[in-house]
């Protein structure tokens, strides 16, 4: 319940805090009594698009620490906090960014995930569940692969990848409504409900599609970020910290964290366009293949 309230609460204020910049930015309504305002409708669908998809990576360390209740390291309390500090320490200068924030959140599942604005400014974190159920160098290596997302800059690359789409799905469906509403029903003035009803599913079907293209990025960059970490921790940690979370099936962090976590949800067919990890054979495989 707290997480779907967070969620919500922070979705509410960054509609908020886009409706207001544009009103600052002096866009006009891009719904006239002619027609679309091309240059307008443009406009409010990059704010609205790279708006929502940065805003919401900037607070993305606030609210991953709120709803997973991941708890920062400030100073080791033991032996195990210790040695995952000195770990993200020294991958972190091995592959030239700034020391992440490191944290601990409690589940069951093998998990972990990095996150962020920018690659020197980054949070990984790692589960109760892996520290538990994985050997060190397995665990090692999984820090590797998180902080080769960080390094790779794969938090802001989503972003401007999420942006870009979230444009041209906001502005094609307004297009496509108009161009509906005016040629099928020859509304000649104003917009008639063809619009609003066509806008809403060219919305959708191009929503889906949108997301078959995030996807393919978010699961090309997993097979980066498990190159980055078998060259920081060594390759067959790597393989061997794959191979577990093959044989342990962990769930994938929830809402808009999954894509960030060491593990996903699996599937085939069509279901395997939607995957923000590629299979967990694919990817042990890639490995043992020196790709």
């Amino acid at each position: 319940m707290k997480r779907t309230l967070l969620f919500l609460g922070t979705n509410l204020a960054i509609l908020l805090v886009l409706s207001a910049t544009m009103r600052l930015l002096g866009v006009e309504p891009y719904l006239t009594a002619q027609g679309l305002n091309l240059t307008s409708l443009l406009i409010f669908a990059a704010v609205m698009g790279f708006g929502g998809a940065f805003i919401s990576l900037a607070i993305s360390k606030w609210t991953v620490k709120k709803s997973m209740g991941v708890q920062v390291i400030e100073a080791p309390a033991n032996s195990t906090e210790f040695w995952l500090l000195e770990t993200v320490r020294k991958y972190s200068a091995e592959a030239g960014i700034k020391m992440p924030e490191v944290g601990i959140f409690d589940s069951p599942d093998v998990n972990a995930f990095a996150t962020g604005m920018t690659r020197n400014s980054s949070l990984i974190a790692v589960s109760t569940g892996l520290l538990q159920q994985m050997t060190r160098p397995e665990a090692e290596a999984v820090l590797g692969h998180e902080v080769a997302h960080a390094a790779n800059g794969d938090m802001v690359t989503m972003a401007l990848i999420q942006g870009v789409v979230n444009t041209f799905v906001m502005f094609l469906s307004r297009v496509i409504g108009h161009t509906v509403d005016r040629v099928v029903f020859k509304n000649e003035r104003g917009q008639g409900p063809a619009f609003f009803v066509t806008m809403i599913i060219a919305e959708l079907v191009l929503g889906v599609l949108a997301s078959i293209i995030v996807m393919w990025f978010s699961r090309q960059r997993e097979f980066r970020a498990d190159r980055g970490g078998a060259s920081l921790a060594g390759r067959k940690n790597m393989i061997a910290a794959l191979e577990r979370l093959n044989a342990l099936h962990p769930q994938p962090l929830p809402d808009k964290m999954a894509a960030f976590g060491i593990a996903g949800g699996g599937g085939g067919g069509i279901k395997r366009l939607f995957m923000t990890h590629p299979p967990l054979e694919e990817r042990i495989a890639a490995l043992k293949a020196g790709q």
